[in-house]
């Protein structure tokens, strides 16, 4: 029976990641964009282009129910399709289709799919390649110039990225920083004529430079929107775009299985290191992935220290009496408390409280705009420690309690100390037991969601928390989580259909970063007990 239960959870584990990871991951491979001939009945045909996302058997009556002209003396169901179609704009970017009443359904090799920093993909065929207004390119050479142009535009972009994040963001955080430290020695009524002149001779640095960045900024956008192309969709209607606004353009319909692979792997490293865009629901989420790691480790680093000590007082200094199983009684029912209880203290204390002390008290200058009394990185760790720490508390006083009497009377037998024994001696033989804490800690902090959102997690971050601006870690700003970006996406997005193949993708990958987390301090608690075996017996 145990066997059993122990096979049953790992095939219902193993089903479930994979049912996550076909949903998910089949979203990045470039379907095949179908072009069909659509007419309902009493209405003029029309011709449709976009790629079948989902298909299902819906009965007559439904149809006719929902206003459409169904014949309900025919069969008792039809096939109702989802279909991507793009070109926002001029309507939704999905429609459901009665698959009976489209016809000549056909893969045009020359149907182009461009994917748009926004408003989606648009889908039709490559009428001309334009610079400055003028046509560069058409017919059949059209579409190299169009892909060495996009590759052009991209260097671009990414120019400006550097420049605008970089480069202007560095030049604006100086500026920021002259201003408090400027308000700050007017606040503590040291500034004098000399101070005075520094600041001016600093901020006029900053600005001569920010002139220079600013001319070349200019430049480069200027090189950027000068491509455009122009589109023509199925049924006839022409659209102009820019280049910039262009993230790639490709045939799925004439792409061999290799360059289809070669697309699939490209845009499955775009989802884990890019930024994201359209509302969350394009790009990649590496923002969030980097939120989640490093929240988790900043966890770690403080929950470990008060788990541990909390522990050995326990076990090793505090009297045994009502009062130490008292203290017990309250960790381990702490273990149990929900966790958005954890997130509204957390925001009452941490943020109002220990926050806003922490700016009356360092950071006047910046009043009325708090600087730690916000939700941030530093608040959010701490709360999930506050969460994890009954875990790594309990853990360790069992591993603790594991330590056989003889070898602490035999230490101390030998000459030392108390503290020199519990140091070199049962610390290290019970070092396994406080990294399983540690693990069980992250397994459960790294999933959590709702005290993050009380306590320093946002839809986007305009930065990372780490950046080349002193003092280069940022706890007091804001990130992105993969569990709330999962929420978010699934639950706030505009654009639902979009949205679904992501919520997917995304919750495999917060499986995976906790599972990495996990195997890493598996393996560590695995070295340590290989280490002390030999003392152990």
């Amino acid at each position: 029976m145990t066997g059993g239960g122990v096979s049953i959870a790992v095939i219902m584990t193993v089903g479930l990641l994979a049912v996550i990871a076909s949903r998910g991951l089949a979203h990045f491979w470039p379907a095949d964009v179908i072009e069909a001939t659509y007419q309902v009945p009493g209405e003029e045909s029309r011709t449709l282009a976009g790629e079948l996302v989902e298909e299902e058997q819906v009965p007559r009556a439904r149809l006719a129910a929902a206003g459409l002209p169904v014949d309900v003396n025919g069969g008792e169901f039809m096939t109702r399709e989802l279909m991507k179609v793009g070109n926002r704009e001029f309507g939704s970017d999905f429609s459901w289709i009665v698959a009976e009443w489209a016809s000549n359904p056909r893969t045009p090799k020359n149907l182009v799919v461009m994917e748009r920093r926004e408003w989606g993909n648009f889908y039709g065929y490559l009428a001309s390649v334009k610079e400055s207004g003028r046509v560069v390119a058409s017919g059949d050479g059209a579409w190299n110039e169009l892909q060495q142009r996009i590759a052009r535009v991209d260097g671009l972009y990414t120019q400006i990225q550097d420049l605008q994040k970089k480069d202007i963001g560095g030049i604006n955080h100086g500026l920021e920083r002259l201003r408090l430290e400027r308000r700050k020695l007017e606040l503590g009524k040291r500034l004098d004529a000399a101070a005075e002149a520094d600041l001016a001779a600093r901020r006029a640095e900053l600005d001569a430079e920010y002139k220079v960045l600013e001319a070349r900024l200019a430049e480069l956008n200027g090189a950027f929107n000068r491509d455009s192309v122009t589109l023509r969709t199925v049924d006839g209607r022409e659209v102009e775009v820019s280049l910039g606004k262009v993230v790639r353009a490709f045939q799925p319909n004439a792409m061999s299985t290799p360059q289809k692979l070669s697309f699939y792997f490209a845009k499955l490293w775009e989802f884990v290191s890019d930024e994201p865009r359209e509302a969350n629901t394009e790009g990649g989420i590496f923002p969030a992935i980097f939120g989640t790691v490093m929240m988790t480790l900043i966890m770690a680093v403080i929950v470990t220290p008060f788990g541990v000590l909390a522990a050995i007082y326990l076990r090793e200094y505090a009297k045994q009496g009502p009062v130490t199983r008292l203290i017990r009684i309250a960790v381990n029912n702490l273990a149990g408390v929900p966790a958005i209880v954890y997130g509204v203290f957390g925001l009452g204390f941490f943020v109002y409280v220990l926050g806003g002390s922490l700016d009356r008290m360092f950071f006047p200058e910046s009043f009325p705009a708090p600087t730690f009394g916000t939700p941030g990185l530093m608040w959010a760790s701490l709360t999930l420690a506050l969460l994890a720490v009954p875990v790594v508390i309990v853990a360790t006083e069992e591993g603790l309690a594991r330590i056989p009497r003889a070898l602490r009377e035999g230490s101390l037998a030998l000459g030392a100390t108390k503290a020199e024994t519990l140091w070199k001696v049962v610390l290290p033989m019970a070092s396994p037991a406080m990294m399983t804490g540690l693990i069980l800690a992250v397994a459960r902090a790294a999933g959590e969601v709702a005290p993050l959102m009380l306590v320093g997690v946002v839809k986007l971050a305009p930065a990372l928390p780490v950046d080349g601006n002193y003092p280069y870690l940022h706890l007091d700003q804001k990130i992105m989580h993969l569990g709330f970006h999962i929420y978010d996406v699934g639950f706030q997005s505009p654009n639902v259909e979009a949205a679904r193949p992501l919520v997917y993708a995304t919750a495999l990958l917060l499986v995976l970063v906790i599972a990495l987390l996990n195997l890493s301090a598996v393996y560590i608690r695995n070295h340590l007990r290989e280490k002390y075996k030999a003392l152990d017996h």
